[in-house]
């Protein structure tokens, strides 16, 4: 091996290289079956999205990696025997749960009509308010999640059901306020269409 070959996989040890993976493996598994939200330039990515991100730069990352290392003539992962049985099983393990929690939760968003709201104006220090809207049979459903400064929310901070698969927020029946340290959303019915469940907290981004 040249000494060229030698410092390139000094750069990254087997043993990063595998906690890297599995580090990214947990994070999209777990991205994958949460409500987590995240905002890139005023577009919304569900946590499905996030997730399936996630998995595909892990497992490129993985390729280019093992590819390297077989060209330069060196074990694949470079780890005892039990060591990279298990990194294997593990990483197989959690692929196919990040798989199975996108596949599940893109496909309830496309049976319900998922759609996304970015709402404006912002509240302090960059917090802004993301809706979720759907619609299924005759029953409309909407979720607001609090977004902080870093584009990330996790969980939501309310929701609502409104009657006849109506979608408030889509044709602007709502009202947004913020005061010094949390928003408050109120979502409006019609009288063929009201709401008949609210349940809502502060939108407040504490992180």
């Amino acid at each position: 091996m040249t000494e060229v070959r030698a410092r390139r996989n000094r750069a990254l040890s087997p043993a990063t290289f595998t906690t890297v993976v599995i580090g990214g493996l947990v994070l999209a598994a777990a991205a994958g079956w949460s409500s987590l939200l995240l905002v890139v330039q005023g577009r919304v990515i569900p946590g499905w999205g996030v997730s399936a991100a996630l998995l595909v730069a892990v497992l490129v990352f993985r390729w280019a990696f093992t590819r390297r290392r077989r060209r330069d003539g060196t074990s694949p992962l470079g780890l005892p025997r039990k060591q990279a049985e298990w990194a294997r099983r593990t990483s197989a393990l959690l692929i196919v749960t990040a798989v199975l929690g996108t596949v599940l939760e893109a496909t309830a968003d496309l049976l319900v009509s998922a759609e996304y709201h970015v709402l404006h104006p912002e509240g302090p220090e960059g917090c802004t308010a993301v809706v979720r809207e759907t619609s299924f049979l005759v029953i409309g459903d909407g979720e607001v999640f609090a977004v902080g400064r870093a584009g990330l929310a996790f969980g939501t901070a309310g929701s609502w059901t409104v009657d006849d698969g109506y979608r408030p927020v889509e044709e602007g029946a709502y009202e947004l306020d913020w005061g010094e340290e949390a928003g408050a959303l109120r979502i409006i019915g019609t009288i063929t269409d009201p709401v008949v469940r609210s349940d809502m907290d502060g939108i407040d981004c504490w992180w």
